[in-house]
């Protein structure tokens, strides 16, 4: 059996179009070969809607063509009953005879299960395909079942100098507007985002996607003595909220309060009751001490630095970070994207 590397790759290119609209789901894609030629493709495109082996089979109206093809799929397919019907079966039904799967898949119900139904079914499996650029893919989902928490990602501004603020009481913006756009797209592609009361008393942030396009992350707040009044935009009731507190525990419409004892394992708290509700990614935002807090339990798994040349006199300065570097992007010409891993 030829196996054609550009089908996985288009496969992996097909299911990013998920990012930001499957979870909890993981993004996957699927194409179907035949005779060295792409007969049909498809991704997940929501939660809850088909899955992308199913889109690229029906897809086709001459089944017999499927006798002679190979599925190329990032992930293992599914065996379990969902909100879906197994992907396994409608393989196994349409009599496909080869599969090319990226990864197994790390959630229980499947792990492994899918490849050896395919098995035994006598279809022949290609597994681990691109492994590593598949489990790239999806870093949140593997995060997520692997460490028993959501993907974490650290994000803030800061001056060449190391400064996230300035100690003048005007506010100055660090970031200029792409890397603002930039940002509300990040948060479009994750399940939720994080800051502390300071930053909200400071900032009065809304925490939402106005400059971009898609899904709100849930906004999630540590509000301790619950000090935030109630005319702040975070509890404008616009869009769900979790606020994490020692008061009381209730439901206020899209608002949400949980109340946590906020003592040195607050963090491991907030990171299993976010696991215990399916929030498989997390964008921290700030400010320095909750961010401080993440790095010292090393609870991160990517890290955004957005560095400015704006001249700041003095200042909060930046946390100091590890991780390996991973890339750096220029924005404008003039500002630049630190990216690391940990």
């Amino acid at each position: 059996m030829k196996i054609k590397k550009s089908f996985m790759e288009r496969a992996i290119q097909l299911a990013k179009n998920g990012l930001g609209n499957v979870s909890p789901n993981p993004m996957v894609g699927c194409v179907i070969e035949h005779k060295g030629r792409i007969l049909s493709e498809g991704w997940h495109y929501k939660y809850g809607e088909a899955h992308a082996e199913v889109i690229a089979i029906n897809k086709i109206k001459n089944c017999f063509l499927l006798l002679e093809s190979t599925l190329y799929v990032t992930l293992e397919p599914c065996v379990h009953i969902g909100n879906t019907p197994p992907c396994v079966d409608l393989i196994i039904k349409n009599n496909i005879p080869r599969v090319v799967i990226g990864v197994q898949d790390p959630y229980n119900k499947v792990k492994g299960r899918g490849i050896d139904k395919l098995r035994k079914s006598g279809i022949l499996v290609i597994n681990n395909y691109l492994e590593n650029e598949c489990k790239i893919l999806n870093k949140r989902f593997f995060t997520f079942y692997k460490k028993n928490r959501p993907f974490i990602i650290l994000k803030w501004a800061q001056n060449n100098d190391g400064f996230i603020t300035s100690q003048e009481k005007k506010k100055i913006w660090i970031s200029n507007i792409f890397s603002r756009q930039l940002n509300h797209k990040w948060r479009a592609e994750e399940d939720s985002i994080l800051i502390g009361k300071r930053t909200v008393l400071i900032d009065n942030p809304k925490l939402n996607i106005r400059k971009w396009y898609g899904n709100n992350p849930i906004r999630i707040l540590l509000d301790k003595n619950l000090n935030i009044p109630n005319n702040y935009f975070v509890l404008d009731n616009s869009q769900r909220t979790i606020i994490f507190n020692e008061i009381h525990k209730k439901k206020n419409n899209n608002i949400e309060y949980i109340k946590i004892n906020f003592n040195k394992d607050m963090l491991f708290y907030v990171l299993k009751h976010l696991y215990n509700r399916k929030i498989q990614s997390i964008i921290i935002e700030g400010g320095k001490k909750i961010l401080e807090s993440f790095i010292k339990e090393n609870l991160w798994d990517e890290c955004r630095i957005f560095i400015s040349k704006i001249f700041i006199k003095s200042g909060i300065k930046a946390p100091n970070i590890n991780g390996s570097f991973y890339k750096e992007i220029i924005i404008n010409d003039i500002d630049k994207l630190i990216i690391k891993h940990y």
